[in-house]
């Protein structure tokens, strides 16, 4: 384990963009292989909490992968290939290593909870747009769509703080 805070938020933020990353440039099987040895190498250099984290992950992938589904079946999102029955194994991926920043790098944004409300609209639809724009996903109706993730996100994030704070108070510092 990493003993300094900052050399580990570093490393959790590195290995989110580049999970992220390939998760959208290889959808099929090599980005949430990837991200799954990024999940590991975060629960041995990053974590300190383990256990918790692991409820906490597994509980924010859940919700994320939802939300995620209620989107693709709305239409708000759409897979280039074709119909999708459920959420993509890459989007839900993404959401498990999104997770592990709001315990590391991203922390900071709970410490003021406006800040929740501020950012999570614009980066969480901004996240899904540039996707578009790989060509993982698409977004039927630019601007509804945008809209719509925008508003998602700005429930869920700040639900998912919430949900950390009061469920695994030993993650919130």
């Amino acid at each position: 384990m990493i003993t300094s805070e900052t050399a580990r938020n570093v490393l959790n933020f590195i290995l989110f963009q580049i999970g992220w990353f390939a998760c959208a440039v290889y959808p099929d099987l090599l980005g949430p292989v990837l991200v799954l040895a990024f999940l590991l190498i975060h629960f041995v250099f990053v974590s300190q909490n383990r256990f918790a984290e692991l409820q906490f992950i597994a509980l924010g992938t859940v919700i994320g992968s939802l939300l995620d589904g209620l989107w693709f079946r709305l239409g708000i999102l759409d897979s280039s290939s074709g119909a999708v029955l459920i959420t993509p194994l890459w989007l839900i991926a993404i959401w498990a290593i999104f997770m592990t920043t709001l315990s590391h790098s991203l922390n900071w944004i709970s410490r003021k909870i406006w800040l929740a409300f501020v950012f999570a609209p614009f980066a969480g639809s901004f996240a899904y747009w540039s996707a578009s724009k790989i060509g993982v996903v698409e977004l039927p109706n630019l601007t509804l769509s945008l809209i719509a993730l925008a508003f998602g996100w700005l429930l869920v994030f700040p639900l998912l703080l919430f949900a950390r704070k009061s469920l695994y108070p030993e993650l919130a510092s």
